[in-house]
């Protein structure tokens, strides 16, 4: 176990998202309860967007209780598992996880009705999402 992994948790109030991809999905890493699956935390996922805990809850489908209650609950589990992948997609091809991160929730695609990447995730879209990120990534769309 490095050095790395033994650090103090993050406080979700002052988090904001680090320069890498690699290093966001690092930080929202929560260890695994006895027995249990490695989460994502969600109220970091929320500092680092700039999202309220009231608006997650609203993409996931859960109830915001569920975010502080029951952070391992399928629905916003899944809804997390599926931002991080757009978002690893959007920034290898963009490069820069920063505006990776602005394009996510705030620019509405053409293609899509001019929806964010956001929206479309909590839509449960994320594989048209994903044809789509890879057809701007061989030059078809754009």
């Amino acid at each position: 176990m490095s050095s790395e992994a033994i650090r103090a948790p993050l406080e979700p109030s002052s988090y904001r998202a680090p320069e890498s991809f690699d290093r966001f999905v690092q930080d929202l890493r929560v260890a695994a309860r006895p027995g249990g699956q490695p989460i994502i935390n969600p109220r970091l996922f929320a500092s680092a967007l700039s999202m309220d805990i009231q608006v997650l809850a609203n993409r996931a489908h859960v109830h915001r209780t569920t975010i502080a209650r029951a952070e391992s609950a399928e629905k916003l589990q899944a809804f997390l598992r599926e931002a991080i992948r757009i978002l690893a997609a959007a920034t290898d091809i963009n490069g820069n996880f920063q505006d990776a991160l602005f394009w996510f929730r705030n620019e509405p695609i053409s293609t899509f009705d001019y929806q964010t990447a956001e929206q479309l995730v909590s839509e449960g879209r994320s594989e048209d999402l994903l044809r789509y990120i890879r057809a701007l990534r061989a030059g078809v769309v754009g």
